[in-house]
């Protein structure tokens, strides 16, 4: 048997995912993906889990797309299973806590921008990192564009440069930063354990409902455009420049 990328737990109350793929930086690969969106129905079935934790093993919460799979095959296939991702996590009846200690890159923070709370510990670092490989944040910026301050979006999506936690709380990526990441979880936990299944679902589609519009307005759009990125020559030469570890053909 082949061990899981994503590991499940529940306990107490809490569903528990545990991102299990430190080989490859917990990149979004179409197996973890997969598993990660069988977990998150497994959670909404859980009659005893109030909440969900998305948290991950290693030093990276996710290194956004798995690029040893983008330099080949359908490029329409990631974008698409990432949008089934966020949308799952965002319509999901109970609430979703990102907990995180590690470094956040691409895709990842497309996560955490659709988890409804999230909690960032002191090694967690962040970066929208698609532009330095011929990309963009299309598909992650269904969730993201709706929570982040405009100005810092902006600046952080052009330069491609790394933030700290203390930054993602203040332009919205995250709800907290936090000096020891389980004891913040924790915190929001112990107030999601007391509050009722029907109450959570309700209040959660409420705060979602302005995600959900981007995605019902823009999805095709943002599917489009990464699928056609991710397809073009420029993008290719980031992306194998990346993994063989040299400057892109562009970089001066």
């Amino acid at each position: 048997m082949t061990d899981p990328l994503v590991r499940r737990d529940l306990e107490r109350g809490v569903a528990t995912l545990t991102l299990d793929s430190p080989a490859n930086r917990n990149a979004l690969s179409s197996r973890l993906v997969a598993e990660l969106i069988e977990g998150l129905a497994w959670a909404a079935g859980e009659k005893a889990a109030r909440a969900v934790v998305l948290t991950h093993t290693g030093s990276v919460f996710c290194a956004g797309a798995d690029l040893s799979e983008a330099t080949g095959g359908d490029p329409a296939g990631g974008p698409r299973h990432l949008v089934q991702l966020m949308r799952t996590i965002v319509t999901l009846p109970k609430p979703v806590l990102a907990r995180v200690d590690g470094h956040v890159r691409a895709g990842g923070l497309g996560l955490i921008g659709a988890c409804d709370l999230a909690v960032a510990g002191p090694k967690s670092t962040f970066a929208f990192t698609e532009v330095k490989l011929g990309l963009a944040p299309a598909v992650i910026s269904l969730p993201l564009l709706p929570l982040l301050e405009p100005r810092a979006a902006s600046a952080w999506y052009l330069t491609g440069a790394t933030f700290d936690a203390r930054e993602a709380q203040r332009i919205g990526l995250i709800t907290r930063a936090v000096d020891e990441a389980d004891a913040g979880a924790e915190e929001f936990l112990e107030s999601l354990r007391t509050a009722s299944p029907q109450g959570l679902a309700e209040t959660k589609r409420l705060v979602t409902a302005q995600v959900l519009r981007a995605f019902g307005e823009q999805e095709d759009a943002m599917v489009e455009t990464s699928t056609r990125l991710f397809g073009s020559s420029e993008a290719q030469e980031g992306m194998r420049a990346f993994l063989e570890r040299r400057p892109p053909a562009w970089a001066q």
